[in-house]
C-alpha cells in the first residue's frame, strides 16, 4: 500500500498537493458489501431500494466490484434514515453498509458490522429492565442506546438495539445465575435475520459454503447443525396498548 514511497520520483510526480475544502464533494455516500454469492444486478437494485428508502432527491449506485455497491445521497438524512432502519438484506443476504466519505481508500474500508433489533426472551420479571437487558446483550456486540426504548410490558421480552458482527458466530443466550444459586438461560432472537448458516451461525456464508460442511465432506447430519430457525424473531409491530399508566384514584378525583 506504500510502496509508491520507494519509488524515484520526478519533479512532476513528487512535490506537494495538498486536499483544500473546497476539492470536497458535497454528496452523502455509503458504500454497501453484498453477502449473496450471485451477481448483483443495480438495476434490480435499485428497483428494490427506491421505494423502501423513499429518498427525497433520488441516489446514485455505482458498481465497485467484488460485491460492493456505492450509494451516492444529496440528503444527509436520508443516509441517517438508511444506517436507522438496519439491518439490510437483499435475495435474503445481508447486506454489510459503512460511511463513506471518500477520504480513505476503498480498499481500507471493512465490512463485518450490522445492526439488529435482538429481543431477550426468558428474563425473570422481578429483573426485566432495559438495563438489565442490554447487560446481558453486551456479549453479542455493541449496545446501542436508543431514546425512548424500554420495557414491552405484555410481551414477555425486553428488545435492545445491538452491533453485531457477521463475520462471528451469533450469540444464541446467556445462562444466567439467580439469586437462589438456580441457573437458567435467557435466549436471543433477532429481528429481520437474513441468511445465516446453521452449521456455525455466520452471517456471511450459507450452510453448503460453510467450512465445517466442506470439511466434513457430506457426513455432518442435521441433528449437527447448532443452530435452528429458533433464533428469529417474530415480526415486532409496537403498540401502545401493550402497557398502561393508570393514576390514583384520587387524582383523578381533583
Amino acid at each position: 500500500m506504500n510502496g509508491w514511497k520507494k519509488l524515484s520520483l520526478s519533479d512532476r510526480e513528487g512535490g506537494e498537493f495538498k486536499f483544500q475544502a473546497q476539492h470536497k464533494s458535497q454528496e452523502f455516500s455509503i458504500v454497501a458489501k453484498f453477502f449473496t454469492p450471485r451477481a448483483l444486478n443495480v438495476e434490480a437494485i435499485a428497483r428494490t431500494f427506491n421505494p423502501i428508502w423513499r429518498s427525497k432527491n433520488g441516489f446514485q449506485i455505482q458498481n465497485l466490484g467484488d460485491h460492493r455497491l456505492l450509494f451516492i445521497f444529496e440528503n444527509k438524512s436520508d443516509v441517517e434514515r438508511v444506517f436507522r432502519n438496519e439491518p439490510w438484506s437483499f435475495d435474503k443476504h445481508v447486506i454489510v453498509l459503512q460511511y463513506f466519505n471518500k477520504t480513505l481508500p476503498l480498499r481500507d474500508v471493512v465490512f463485518k458490522e450490522t445492526v439488529f433489533w435482538v429481543q431477550v426472551h426468558d428474563i425473570p420479571i422481578t429483573y426485566m429492565n432495559q438495563a438489565t437487558a442490554e447487560a446481558l446483550c453486551a456479549s453479542i456486540g455493541e449496545v446501542i442506546h436508543v431514546p425512548g426504548n424500554s420495557t414491552l410490558g405484555g410481551r414477555g421480552f425486553m428488545r435492545v438495539r445491538v452491533r453485531v458482527d457477521v463475520t462471528q458466530p451469533l450469540c444464541r443466550g446467556r445462562v444466567v445465575t439467580l439469586e437462589s444459586g438456580e441457573q437458567s438461560w435467557v435466549a436471543f432472537k433477532y429481528e429481520r435475520l437474513p441468511i445465516l448458516c446453521y452449521w456455525c451461525g455466520r452471517l456471511n456464508h450459507t450452510d453448503k459454503d460453510c467450512e465445517e460442511w466442506i470439511q466434513s465432506n457430506g457426513t455432518l447430519k442435521l441433528k449437527d447443525k447448532r443452530y435452528d430457525s429458533s433464533i428469529r424473531a417474530l415480526p415486532f409491530y409496537p403498540s401502545s396498548k401493550n402497557s398502561v399508566c393508570v393514576p390514583g384514584y384520587f387524582e383523578t378525583q381533583k
